[in-house]
């Protein structure tokens, strides 16, 4: 039973995700429908568009950063609660939008809602993984933004064929996530909090419980025990020499800068640049109307099929370092090919540079769901140790994400994907693939400051000789 609980909690939770690439893509619908256009006397190249859009992504910058304060204090469930919620209300706000203000509004409560959601989602399934899945159960995250991106398309695409004077064309696909995000708002009730942060509010006997449901396979029951007395002497001894707050995270500099950089690193690929403008793209390259809404469509089913094959079978088995190397380069290549191909065929009418063209941009979404997609999320959330895992993955996500991306979609990546990421990933991350969250803490020497793996041992020992360690056949589910 634990394997087939643990997908479905993680796959729930990942409804989280989905809002965050539904929400993400719906905006290029709706400023696409002439209602919504007329309703407020706008253009698509209107300064308040541009507001439109970039507020989603300020709020959510703001809403990973603030979610790091309520993720130790509250937990990961009421985290991902509390961003549900949120997403609610913006979506409820936008829809039913009489001004340009209300839309604003909803839109930053939407972002924030999904900054919020990004960085929790990742955390509760890393938490809640076995170490043998857990490149399959994050890696959900990559998954259900994908699936998000694929249904805010189809679903603005046909609101886009009521009349243009009908509101629905861009009512009906801001409200729709409204029912998703209150799924999971009610939904977050019935699944368990992270055995870790039930550790380290001291709750072990509910703690050693869903450790049991979330693991259990009939045999293995010592592993557990095990897992559970490594987990909850790892955060008594963290806890005991880690003074609270965000300056912990800053000293403890080598696990926050890798979580950081992976995420700035997949930023990097250019891949957001791509999902926003790729129509502007294939006009360019000659397709227009129906044609590129097509290719479009097509597109953003790629990249989650390929991501499903790939943390289904791959990302377990061959690790993380492996596949961000031949990501970076992968992506890199496909980048300049495809710019080589468009700048012989500037006016779009040479078909064969059109296929070609296109081509590579699928290579690129294939190729970055095949690497960085998922596995920004799952080893930034496997490197921090539970001391400011909330706190570092808030940051990651909040600035390596959502700062970093807006960025980036002013400037070209392809020479500093060569120069920084490869050499960086090569010669500094660490493969991290099968092992316990508090066996990768040791991976990268030590725990807190480096200094707690002596206080690891000398705290295993007095735990052992108080008695203190409970057997799991003694624990009812």
């Amino acid at each position: 039973m634990g394997k087939i609980y643990t997908l479905g909690l993680a796959t729930f939770a990942a409804t989280g995700s989905f809002l965050f690439g539904y929400d993400s893509g719906v905006m290029t619908d709706v400023i696409a429908s002439h209602h919504f256009l007329n309703f407020f006397n706008t253009t698509k190249t209107s300064t308040i568009i541009g507001a439109i859009n970039s507020t989603f992504s300020g709020g959510a910058a703001i809403g990973a950063l603030m979610a790091g304060l309520t993720i130790d204090r509250f937990g990961r469930r009421m985290t991902i609660q509390m961003g549900a919620l949120l997403a609610t209300i913006g979506a409820i706000l936008q829809c039913a939008a009489q001004n340009l203000v209300m839309i604003l509004v909803g839109r930053i409560i939407a972002g924030w809602a999904v900054g919020v959601l990004s960085m929790s989602v990742p955390v509760y399934q890393a938490e809640c993984a076995h170490p043998k899945t857990r490149g399959l159960i994050v890696g959900l995250s990559q998954q259900m933004i994908g699936v998000g991106f694929i249904v805010s398309t189809w679903i603005g695409y046909g609101s886009l064929h009521a009349p243009d004077t009908n509101s629905l064309q861009w009512r009906f696909p801001l409200a729709f996530q409204a029912l998703p995000a209150f799924m999971l708002f009610v939904g977050m009730f019935w699944l368990p909090e992270s055995p870790r942060h039930l550790i380290e509010k001291d709750q072990e006997d509910e703690a050693l419980r869903i450790l049991k449901r979330l693991h259990h396979d009939g045999s293995n029951m010592e592993w557990i025990q095990t897992e559970f007395n490594e987990i909850k002497t790892t955060i008594n001894a963290e806890r005991a020499i880690t003074a609270p707050g965000w300056t912990i995270m800053f000293k403890i500099l080598n696990f926050a800068r890798q979580g950081t950089l992976v995420q700035v690193f997949a930023q990097m690929t250019g891949i957001n640049v791509i999902n926003y403008y790729q129509n502007i793209m294939y006009e360019a390259l000659g397709i227009t109307g129906n044609r590129a809404t097509l290719v479009t469509g097509i597109y953003n089913v790629v990249g989650p099929l390929a991501n499903l094959v790939f943390i289904t079978f791959v990302l377990d088995r061959i690790g993380r370092r492996r596949p961000l190397l031949f990501g970076a380069a992968g992506i890199t290549i496909a980048l300049v090919c495809e710019a080589a191909l468009n700048s012989q065929n500037e006016d779009g009418t040479k078909t064969g540079y059109s296929i070609g063209g296109v081509f590579f941009l699928f290579a690129v979404t294939v190729l970055f769901s095949m690497s960085f997609g998922s596995i920004a999320w799952v080893y930034m959330s496997e490197v921090m140790p539970m001391q400011i895992r909330g706190k570092g993955v808030a940051f990651a996500t909040g600035v390596g994400n959502w700062t970093v991306s807006t960025l980036w979609s002013q400037v070209s990546p392809i020479a500093l994907d060569v120069c920084i990421t490869i050499p960086t990933i090569f010669f500094w991350f660490k493969e991290t693939k099968q092992k316990s969250l508090e066996e990768i803490d040791l991976l990268f020497g030590g725990r807190a400051l480096g200094a707690l793996s002596d206080n690891l041992d000398s705290k295993a020992l007095e735990l052992e000789s108080a008695g203190t360690a409970r057997q799991v056949e003694n624990v009812t589910v």
